[in-house]
Order: structure tokens, then C-alpha cells, then sequence
């Protein structure tokens, strides 16, 4: 049976996630992290993806990109996938492949949806029991949206940067996000991740549709 072609727009925020091969660890050390970053980091400026938001999970990773280019997310991923398994096989003495088949994801609307997106990423830890907070969690992009720490590979999407009128404003802004969280959301971002449709409202998913022709 084919493959059901992806859902991608230019210019269009896209959320991503990818597993470990039959959900078994992709990260074993603090290095294993660091190498994924600092490739992703290399690989998305090659390809012209702007990362806006990750989390590295132990065996799963979730990434809010955007790009201009339709074919960036699949250069993305192929080059950092094939080459990060290179990484992993050697350092650790396997061999096949590392991660479940190919990446899910789903378009992502801007206006009301992107910021809930960050937020479901960067709360990934929390919800799998691996910290109390999302700040205690050193491989998400939270300390840099959230509290303003460097980090080389995040680049804030527009709607991130509408917060607030400064640094400051915009990350107690960000961090006032995370008090409450509808949880009818948390299930319509699963439910279009893992469906790879389309997160947004009536509208937007519309809009989407017949941009893309979908039946």
C-alpha cells in the first residue's frame, strides 16, 4: 500500500516527531544528546529550517520547525538521521537501523496554535515523569524560550516573538503558558501529530485543504 503523501506548506510551522526503533532508547549519555544538537543545529541551517521548539526524549524526539523550502523537512531529518545512527551504531556496537520508520508530523496553524504547540513539546518531560517542572529538564528548548538561555539552535517564530515588547516580557509571558493547560488541546495536538492531519481551526484546516487539494 503507498505511503500517504505528507502534509507540508512552506512558510507554514510544521510539528515532527520521531521514535527509537521499536520505541528502544536513541540516547544513552549527556554526549549522545550533545552530538544530536549540535548536528541538528548544523543540519537545520543547511537545509533552511528555523527550529522554533524540541524536546529529546530517551527514545523520541519532537521538533517545531518551519522552513520556505517544501523539501527542507525531509533533507532535515534524512541527513540527521542517517547520520546521527552512524554515531550511534559505532559508539555503541549495533548495527541496523535506529529509528521507527519514517518521521509523523502535521502543519501547524500560526494564530493560537504554534505557542500550545512549544508548550506540548517543551511539557513532554513533565508528562512522562522524568522531572517536576519543565525548566528541571536540561534537552528541550524551554530555558531558552521560557527563561532566556543561549541556545544556538532555537530560532523564536514571530508569534513568540508578539509576546512582549522585550526579553524579559516575552519570557514571563511564555512561562505564564505553562499554569494551565486545556487538555481538550493536549488531545487535538496528539490526535493530528500522530494522524499527521492538520492542527488549527475550522478555517485554517479549510484553508489548508484547498491549498493543498485535498478531498
Amino acid at each position: 500500500m503507498p505511503r500517504r503523501p505528507r502534509l507540508i506548506l512552506p512558510r507554514t510551522p510544521l510539528h515532527l516527531i520521531q521514535r527509537g526503533n521499536n520505541r528502544q532508547p536513541c540516547f544513552h549519555s549527556d554526549s549522545d544528546y550533545l552530538v544530536y544538537l549540535e548536528w541538528l543545529k548544523e543540519h537545520a541551517d543547511g537545509t533552511g529550517c528555523a527550529v522554533h521548539s524540541y524536546a529529546l526524549m530517551s527514545n523520541h524526539v519532537h521538533l517545531l520547525i518551519s522552513f520556505d523550502d517544501e523539501a527542507a523537512p525531509g533533507a532535515l531529518m534524512k541527513a540527521q538521521g542517517q547520520r546521527y545512527t552512524q554515531y550511534f551504531n559505532w559508539r555503541y556496537g549495533r548495527s541496523g537501523s535506529l529509528w521507527d520508520g519514517r518521521y509523523k508530523s502535521c502543519v501547524v496553524q500560526e494564530e493560537g496554535y504554534l505557542l500550545e504547540c512549544q508548550r506540548y513539546i517543551e511539557k513532554n518531560p513533565v508528562r512522562a515523569g522524568m522531572v517536576d517542572f519543565p525548566a528541571q529538564y536540561r534537552w528541550s528548548s524551554y530555558r531558552c524560550n521560557a527563561e532566556g538561555k543561549a541556545d544556538a539552535l532555537v530560532r523564536p517564530h514571530a508569534v513568540y516573538q508578539r509576546l512582549g515588547k522585550d526579553a524579559r516580557e516575552r519570557q514571563q509571558a511564555y512561562r505564564d503558558l505553562f499554569i494551565n493547560v486545556d487538555e481538550r488541546l493536549l488531545e487535538q495536538i496528539r490526535a493530528a501529530l500522530y494522524t499527521e492531519q492538520i492542527l488549527g481551526n475550522a478555517a485554517f484546516i479549510a484553508d489548508v485543504a484547498h491549498r493543498l487539494r485535498l478531498k
